[in-house]
């Protein structure tokens, strides 16, 4: 076996699935560094990529009994960990985007540390400032935060469902009580949740998720990048969200793509009879609902799998299901806060640029959303590992991901020198998609036929998906471009 594999080897076991299948995934045999980073993101990425290709041919394989080889190039998989920036809309100048709010980012505390706060979403932005009684401003927060120490700040934000961490290093995240319930939790987690009879094995499949039905019921990115990578294989992604919840346009038009998109508020009576109806004919039920969110709108695991026997379950969260944190809300920037990530990166580049100013060093967080992207694919490799044992063994079963046990495996995997992280790592090219580049790896998709003002006609460049099927490549797809192009329907199966 060789060493490029052995993390895609170790997760592959770890689920049992057929060791001889491994030969079939063909990694770059020197991934790191592919970005500037002192932590191993190209082994991450094309390992997480990887796995969720290899699940697909392996699905496919059980179906159709066809074999396929699965081909990764890492610096093509770093910049699909980052795709969300890369992509442009005709019509449209690209100039406003930005992956976080003004006001979001680190501010220094009272005891000489720092917190990372959160505020891209409205509701959040305006929670934190209620706590602290200040402008709307970085200077007026920067002023108030100073007023706090980290770990107070951390306890008000999340007494009040607001997002923000403090500043900790592994060492720091070793010793909290949600860090020690994490040792020992891998990245993805699959278990039997119920009887069903064994599925059916159709040999006619032309893609590996062909006639899969997927409900997704996630936003931002880790969930939405595992529903459109199911899509890419073949599957009836349909992407479900609340209208009365802010969403993240810039981030949704690229995390869409080969989905199709509509809106449902679960709160009405209504549209919970329709998600129950489109439960009895899903294969996949896709969450990203705190731990028991969805369980008192009547969706959790065990309601879900009694109403549809031998479905996959899979469930995102933040901190995991078990701990003091297990119901608290996160995202990928805070959760590298947290845990480690800012402080273990940032003293790296100190180290490599000589610069070693009085501690603490400020956080330097990692170049691109690694946790959240890497989280997204492993879980596409639990749902489709999820739906082989389907075929193989019966049942309905559940897929477990959180960002901070997938930080764990990231980890686990050790840091580069800083000489070589940050000297050799190429950093991400520009965000122009005719860049030299970018352009190696874009693709130009068509919008999907639905009745839309602003993007009616139009098109999109995107990166490709970086996971090769040498039978059956991964389809681009159509892109809605909006959370509410598609009546809450199923498409027809073929035959």
């Amino acid at each position: 076996m060789s060493t490029v594999r052995m993390p895609a080897e170790a997760l592959w076991r770890s689920l049992r699935l057929p060791a001889e299948s491994l030969s079939h995934l063909l990694l770059s045999e020197q991934p790191d560094p592919s970005v500037n980073s002192s932590f191993r993101i190209g082994t991450v990425a094309q390992t997480t990529i990887g796995l969720s290709g290899l699940a697909a041919a392996e699905f496919h394989k059980l179906r159709t009994g066809i074999k396929q080889d699965v081909s990764i190039e890492a610096r093509h998989a770093v910049l699909e960990f980052k795709s969300e920036a890369y992509y442009s809309v005709e019509g449209e100048s690209g100039d406003e985007f930005a992956l976080f709010d003004a006001l979001a980012g680190v501010y220094r505390t009272k005891d000489d540390s720092y917190v990372r706060i959160h505020t891209n979403f409205p509701h959040h932005k305006q929670g934190i400032l209620d706590i602290l009684h200040c402008e709307p401003t970085r200077e007026s927060i920067s002023a108030a935060i100073l007023q706090w120490n980290a770990e107070d700040f951390e306890t008000e934000a999340s007494n009040r469902n607001m997002v923000a961490t403090a500043l900790r290093s592994f060492e720091q995240w070793n010793a909290h009580p949600q860090g020690q319930a994490l040792a020992d939790t891998p990245p993805v987690v699959l278990m039997k949740v119920g009887d069903a009879p064994k599925r059916e094995a159709c040999g006619s499949a032309a893609r590996p998720l062909e006639g899969i039905r997927v409900l997704d019921l996630t936003r931002v990115l880790a969930g939405p990048v595992c529903g459109r990578t199911l899509a890419a294989h073949g599957a009836d992604v349909l992407w479900i969200t609340s209208p009365k919840l802010p969403a993240l346009p810039m981030l949704d038009v690229d995390t869409s793509r080969g989905k199709r998109t509509t809106q449902l508020d679960l709160n009405q009576p209504a549209s919970r009879e329709k998600l129950a109806s489109l439960v009895d004919e899903a294969n996949v039920f896709l969450q990203a609902y705190r731990p028991g969110g969805l369980a008192s709108k009547g969706f959790g695991v065990e309601d879900v799998v009694k109403r549809r026997p031998g479905i996959v379950y899979a469930s995102l969260c933040a901190y995991g299901w078990e701990g003091p944190w297990k119901g608290r809300r996160g995202f990928d920037s805070l959760v590298q806060t947290a845990t480690g990530f800012n402080v273990a990166e940032a003293e790296a580049f100190a180290e490599y640029t000589s610069d070693n100013p009085l501690r603490p060093l400020p956080p330097k967080a990692l170049p691109l959303q690694a946790l959240d992207h890497a989280a997204g694919y492993l879980l596409a490799f639990g749902i489709q590992a999820a739906l082989c044992k389907t075929v193989t063994e019966g049942g309905s079963w559940e897929v477990r991901v959180s960002l901070a046990a997938v930080g764990r495996w990231i980890r686990s995997l050790g840091q580069l020198s800083p000489a070589s992280g940050f000297g050799k790592g190429p950093p991400l090219p520009p965000r122009a998609m005719d860049g030299p580049e970018v352009s190696r790896y874009a693709t130009r998709i068509k919008q999907s036929q639905v009745s839309t003002e602003k993007f009616k006609g139009k098109a999109m460049i995107a990166l490709t998906h970086a996971a090769k099927l040498s039978a059956t490549p991964a389809l681009e797809g159509e892109a809605p471009m909006r959370l509410d192009a598609h009546p809450p329907a199923w498409l027809s199966r073929r035959g």
